[in-house]
């Protein structure tokens, strides 16, 4: 084969996935946005608005339903590919047997990250080991331009093998740092070195259907099982052969077991994905200084090369394996465990000692992996032991920043509600009436200027009396806000994933009455609240209907900013339909969103809970009245649950001084109309029509950078279908507020 012209790019290890999947032409790419792989989607997004590419690529609601999406393409048989990371990886977690066992080939990205909790976005390699079990080949790169070779190639191992392939590289270090990078010039290289698609069956032929995923009682099961074995054993042959292939094609040599000065080394070094470019330079220093020292890596996990381990560190005296992870409570990371087999099941004792470092993305210099290799010149070196930890104060006592904002029997009341016909008055209420009020969410945080979280987050606790509980899902609110060992809560929170925060606080608030009613807990009262924004009632969409449906005494609060911003600005399902984003870009070929944005009060309406509103930083009063009621029907009848447009002006593309004025235009647009759904009745707030303040959407919509595109001749139609559907969800309310029957 003759080696193909190629260009030099400087790129980063996502960007040059995203090539690789431009160059393969998969059909379709099922998604969703987690940090530190976001940018492979965004990368893909943008090429295709450029018409580079025609791939399809879905946006899900979360990590769980894009690996649906892709195993049900793949079950279509065509080329499918994802990526993922950290906790997006362990909620799709599931999906991933699936895929295997059913001997669907496709491709996922892992860009390796820290699973929480405690909160972390740095990489290390807690993730990637969750799916050494599952069943899919595994390829690991260290550095970006291993990236598109490994994707190139994993392709057409998947196909080969009929498994999936997992590509995985180090968040933020390969993920996001630019090299010098080398691709193929000509896109049809790539593809003719991978063939064509050719699946022996598809769920796509009605001629000779096929049933998929059957259920399977213990005999088959365990033949099913052993297949996927042999699938595995064959890869042994099939990725050299590969990586044969492609090294002639391409110049590269890509080994399952990459190694440097270990030919007489009595002293070797394990380490994974890009720090073994950094432990290459400790292996030279110490070898001038006599010590005979080496490393190795791998490009494959799974299958495990544990016949070439054993070959390689046969010689040597002392092994070190260094785990970007723990497995806890087994005297080291998976690492560690399987290269400790792989040795003694070659009959081999050398010394082995595993040390856990970089976790949380914590830096690995030379001089670190220094301190590894010497270890292994120390008899005395522990078995066990974590690298880069610093002691702690054993009679440390945290102290707080602020004083509690407690509630206590002499606390004036600014704020009540009572129940008349039905309905509930507020007696208070207005900016005027809480200003004593002290804020629980303090000033001091790390929100952008103008953000409109801390400012609807007081506004809702102006209208709440007595003591709260916050719970905060994943998103800009509690990163801003929680920087540890800060806080800028003056009252109790607890932080929780997008897709479960509805049923942590039903959890939390279930377990204080329950010790309330065994006299565990004194008497007393308190409101817990959740606050949701970023996308976050997408994910976590179905555990805040399971939480309304159960009328769990709750009151959910969503601050909507239209985008997942914690990420960067991807599209969300509240994202206005033709905003620019980074997947959805504007192009020779894309406008923009493709789709409507979710009318989330009326779909939280449906469930029939006592309260549903909105409100608006462009009518405090209002607001803080809407809060006041939340709380007495949280504590009288069920769960509430309220929705504010939340200002972002980073990825709005407005100014912060303005974003009042942007909320008011929202709400006069009827884009964001004010309204409640008091016990099944609804009632509008506010009607600009009434006012004679309504105004075209392309009012509001130009207000902003990523909206303002679509005020042009060029996009009139787009606008056109946009102004017609905000038009029908207004009447549509106006009709439900004259008819008390809807």
């Amino acid at each position: 084969m003759e080696k193909a012209k190629q260009k030099l790019l400087f790129e980063s290890g996502n960007e040059l996935a995203a090539y690789a999947a431009k160059q393969i032409n998969y059909h379709l790419m099922g998604y969703y946005p987690i940090t530190p792989s976001t940018q492979i989607a965004e990368y893909l997004d943008r090429m295709g608005a450029d018409g580079e590419h025609n791939i399809d690529l879905i946006p899900a609601e979360g990590e769980h339903s894009a690996a649906g999406i892709c195993y049900g393409a793949s079950v279509g048989g065509g080329r499918v590919f994802n990526a993922t990371s950290a906790n997006g990886l362990l909620y799709a977690l599931e999906q991933l047997p699936v895929q295997s066992g059913t001997r669907l080939p496709m491709v996922l990205n892992i860009a390796c990250r820290s699973v929480s909790g405690p909160l972390s976005i740095k990489g290390d390699h807690s993730d990637i080991m969750y799916t050494l079990n599952t069943g899919w080949v595994i390829l690991f790169a260290d550095s970006p331009q291993e990236v598109y070779d490994c994707n190139i190639c994993a392709i057409k191992i998947a196909e080969g093998l009929r498994l999936p392939v997992i590509v995985a590289f180090d968040g933020f270090f390969t993920s996001h740092q630019k090299r010098n990078c080398y691709v193929f010039e000509d896109d049809n290289v790539v593809r003719n070195f991978i063939g064509p698609v050719n699946y022996d069956y598809t769920v796509l032929n009605p001629e000779h259907p096929i049933t998929v995923g059957s259920y399977m009682n213990e005999p088959d099961l365990i033949n099913n099982r052993y297949q996927l074995h042999l699938a595995m054993e064959k890869a042994r042959t099939l990725i050299p052969d590969v990586f044969y292939e492609y090294e002639k094609l391409s110049g590269r040599t890509l080994e399952t077991l990459k190694s440097y000065k270990t030919e007489d080394a009595e002293v070797l070094l394990f380490i994974l994905g890009s720090a073994y470019l950094t432990a290459k330079a400790a292996v030279d220093k110490l070898r001038s200084e006599g010590k005979k020292a080496g490393v190795f890596s791998l490009v494959t996990l799974r299958p495990f090369p544990s016949e070439e381990i054993a070959g390689l560190c046969k010689n040597a005296h002392t092994v070190i394996v260094a785990d970007r992870q723990d497995s806890f409570g087994a005297g080291g990371g998976n690492m560690s465990l399987e290269i400790r087999a792989a040795l003694q099941s070659k009959g081999l004792t050398q010394r082995v000692i595993s040390r856990i470092y970089g976790l949380g993305g914590q830096d690995f210099y030379e001089h670190d992996a220094v301190e590894l290799l010497e270890s292994g010149y120390k008899k005395d070196a522990p078995k066990f032991d974590y690298l880069g930890i610093y002691p702690g104060e054993a009679d440390f006592q945290p102290k707080p920043y602020f004083q509690p904002v407690a509630d206590y029997e002499d606390n004036p009341r600014l704020v009540s509600c009572s129940e008349e016909n039905g309905k509930v008055v507020v007696k208070g209420g207005t900016v005027r009436d809480t200003t004593a009020r002290p804020k629980r969410l303090a000033p001091g945080h790390g929100a952008c200027p103008g953000c409109g979280i801390p400012v609807n987050v007081n506004l809702l606790l102006r209208g709440i009396e007595g003591n709260v509980v916050l719970l905060f899902q994943t998103g800009c609110g509690m990163v801003v806000t929680t920087g540890y060992p800060k806080t800028a809560f003056k009252v109790p929170f607890v932080h929780n994933l997008f897709q479960n925060g509805a049923a942590t606080l039903a959890g939390l608030s279930k377990m204080y009455h329950k010790m309330q009613e065994r006299g565990e807990l004194p008497e007393g009262d308190i409101t817990f609240i959740m606050v949701s924004g970023d996308g976050g009632m997408d994910i976590g969409m179905g555990s805040a209907i399971a939480t309304a449906l159960r009328g769990d005494p709750v009151i959910l609060f969503e601050y909507d900013n239209g985008g997942y911003m914690n990420t960067g600005y991807q599209l969300s399902y509240s994202t206005p339909m033709g905003a620019k984003s980074a997947t959805s870009h504007l192009g020779e070929k894309q406008w923009g969103k493709t789709f409507f944005h979710k009318d989330m009060p009326q779909i939280l309406a449906a469930t029939g809970i006592p309260y549903v509103a909105t409100a608006a930083e462009s009518d405090p009063n209002d607001f803080i009245k809407k809060a006041a009621k939340a709380q007495y029907y949280a504590k009288t009848h069920g769960t509430a649950y309220i929705k504010c447009l939340s200002a972002c002006p980073l990825n709005w593309g407005d100014k912060p001084n303005t974003e009042r004025k942007v909320i008011s235009a929202a709400v006069n647009s009827c884009y964001f109309p004010l309204y409640e759904v008091e016990q099944g009745y609804t009632t509008l707030s506010y009607d600009p029509e009434k006012n004679n303040k309504k105004i075209p959407v392309t009012d509001w919509l130009k207000m902003m950078g990523r909206t303002k595109h679509l005020c042009t001749e060029k996009y009139s139609e787009i606008t056109d279908v946009v102004q017609l559907e905000v038009n029908s969800r207004w009447k549509r309310l106006k009709i439900q507020a004259e008819h008390p029957e809807l």
